[in-house]
């Protein structure tokens, strides 16, 4: 059977995000401190917060958004069950609709629809009429997991940086790192998807930078101000 990347799309969103968030937002939090002029102590219990703090937050955020398509999955799976018992000639007839939009005819359409609907009525239309597969199946608790580990791995990297470097190239060392650690993410990601590599990177580079420049510009001026 070929492995299709359709088949990732899930988790892969999930890993890519929170990766992504992880990094930028770990990274961003560590030089708006540090260019405050706090402590190297301070930026780091304020990166290692930031880290659970987004860990958390990535999983219950995406539990609850991918329970709500699993929610809106299954009550259509159930209506579509109580139509098949109710109307199964109407159900017939609108699987056999759908084939013959795909560009079958009418004879060969209907005998699709027959043929599947005595194999499988609720998993025909499940895939054809809902769009609903195992492939692109809602899955909370994957999403959650996937989300969080990876903000978390993702957010270590900038920490690790950080833990490597004296207070006074924090600033540097952490921006030129963090890009590119979302260089290579960009790049993965990109890669893993079948999607252009060059344009995935810089898509990644560009938002990451933004985000901790502003964030580094707002520490400096707070840092300015206080002083």
């Amino acid at each position: 059977m070929e492995n299709h990347r359709v088949h990732r799309t899930g988790w892969l969103r999930a890993a890519v995000l929170g990766a992504n968030d992880g990094i930028v937002s770990t990274a961003s939090l560590v030089l708006g401190v540090a260019a405050s002029g706090a402590s190297k102590e301070a930026i780091l219990v304020a990166g290692v917060a930031g880290l659970v703090a987004g860990a958390m937050s990535m999983a219950a955020g995406e539990y609850v958004s991918v329970s709500s398509q699993a929610d809106t999955e299954q009550a259509d799976l159930k209506r579509e069950h109580q139509e098949l018992e109710s109307d199964p000639e109407s159900e017939l007839a609108e699987l056999a609709g759908i084939y013959r939009a795909r560009g079958l005819s009418r004879e060969l359409a209907q005998q699709v629809a027959t043929e599947l609907t005595r194999h499988d009525a609720l998993g025909a239309h499940a895939r054809d009429e809902l769009g609903i597969t195992d492939a692109l199946t809602a899955r909370p608790v994957q999403a959650a997991l996937a989300s969080a580990a990876t903000f978390a791995v993702g957010a270590a990297l900038p920490l690790t940086v950080l833990l490597l470097v004296p207070v006074s190239l924090v600033l540097g060392a952490v921006s030129v790192s963090s890009l590119i650690f979302l260089a290579g993410l960009g790049a993965l990601s990109a890669r893993a998807g079948g999607a252009g590599v060059m344009r995935g990177t810089i898509r990644v580079m560009f938002w990451g930078a933004l985000a901790m420049a502003l964030t580094a510009g707002i520490g400096a001026l707070f840092g300015v101000v206080a002083g």
